[in-house]
């Protein structure tokens, strides 16, 4: 059957299948997904179900992106080419203009720089374009006084942090990270899908709300010049359509790394395995000291940009907030159609989950919940 649970489980992880499982049940017929997850290096849950669907099969994970984009940053900061806690504009002098001439890189990627969005929009060609948001932003005033609150860069964190790698290494963020990370680990994660792994991509399937859900969203105050519209480029000449944006090759193809990245569950889970610990014969990315620093709280409170209550650590979101039962020092990234992604450093463990609709209303899909829990109690039991 199209819908049955494929895959394997580790012993003692039986009932993450189960519980996966019980997802794939309720969900309609054409239900695609993948779970994997690591524990200490080692793999323990790698399931799929769904029409046309295998462990292999690409999807686009939106926001989870970031978590691939920082962790470039964060093992930059580890050699010592890049420095928190020194100005954006020292690597990149054009961003002090408009009064940003202080906003430091930590800062930056725990969105306090309040450059949430391009105050004229931009084209769906130039929100592919990393370099071409930076240039475009570099020049504006911020929408706060940075340091004085944070709101989510939704669309162009990965291209501002992405330039200063650019001004200080000469590379591009995607190259260190072809690299420096997806190569050396052998992850299904790309920021810019190569045109021979085009044939394994799932193009993604909209969001089919139900009645009382569609009255949800209809009902969510939006008005012209949000700072929640900006920062998802609706606000232009061409506003950004979130749910289309996987299914532009020109996005798979360039990879911005704010939300264009490509990559199955086992990419997924895969990339902080290597953030983490030793993975199949590499060392870990990141020593424990950085660890440490990535793991600490840098924004908590309320998010000016979604207008509720938020928690960030270093450039990446902070997992204890939905999962509480994770450890201190978590990191990691969820993204708008559903995929979810996060290390534990104290259990050992790394997590993945993707699929293929858009999950309403938007971020981590709700099952996540269940199988997080599910995940968790049998890492630490």
């Amino acid at each position: 059957m199209s819908n049955a649970v494929r895959g394997v489980v580790a012993e003692g992880y039986e009932e993450v299948r189960d519980a996966f499982a019980a997802v794939v049940a309720e969900e309609r017929p054409d239900y695609a997904g993948q779970l994997t997850a690591y524990v200490r290096g080692r793999k323990v849950v790698d399931l799929w179900a769904g029409p046309d669907t295998d462990g292999d099969t690409l999807f686009g994970v939106f926001s989870s992106t970031k978590g691939a984009a920082h962790l470039v940053v964060a093992l930059l900061v580890q050699e010592g080419v890049l420095d928190l806690d020194r100005a954006v504009a020292h690597y990149w002098p054009e961003f002090a203009a408009g009064g940003k001439g202080e906003v430091t890189l930590r800062q930056l990627m725990a969105h306090q720089a309040g450059v949430v969005g391009a105050e004229a929009g931009l084209t769906l060609a130039e929100l592919a374009d990393d370099r071409v948001i930076a240039e475009r932003v570099a020049g504006q005033r911020p929408y706060w006084r940075p340091g004085a609150a944070f709101g989510y860069h939704t669309l162009n964190i990965g291209a501002l942090t992405g330039e200063v790698v650019f001004r200080a290494t000469g590379l591009t963020l995607h190259e260190v990270y072809a690299s420096r990370i997806r190569e050396p680990y052998g992850l299904d994660f790309f920021l810019g899908l190569p045109e021979e792994h085009e044939p394994r991509f799932r193009s993604l399937l909209p969001m089919d709300p139900t009645p009382e859900q569609r009255a949800v969203l209809e009902a969510a105050p939006d008005g012209p010049h949000t700072l929640a519209v900006i920062a998802c480029n609706r606000h232009g000449e061409e506003p950004t359509d979130l749910e289309s944006l996987p299914n532009s090759r020109l996005v798979r193809a360039k990879g911005p790394a704010s939300v264009g990245g490509v990559a199955s569950a086992r990419g997924l889970a895969g990339l902080y395995a290597a953030a983490i610990g030793a993975l199949d014969g590499q060392p870990p990315l990141l020593k424990e000291d950085m660890l440490a620093e990535v793991g600490q709280i840098h924004s908590h409170g309320f998010d000016v940009v979604a207008r509720a209550h938020k928690s960030f650590v270093l450039g990446f979101q902070d997992p204890t907030q939905p999962y509480p039962w994770l450890g201190a020092g978590s990191f990691g990234h969820s993204g708008a159609g559903g995929s979810q992604a996060f290390a534990d450093p104290r259990a050992g463990l790394a997590y993945g989950y993707a699929r293929r609709r858009y999950a309403f209303p938007g971020g981590a899909a709700p099952e996540n919940d269940r199988l997080v829990a599910a995940v968790h109690r049998a890492a630490t039991r």
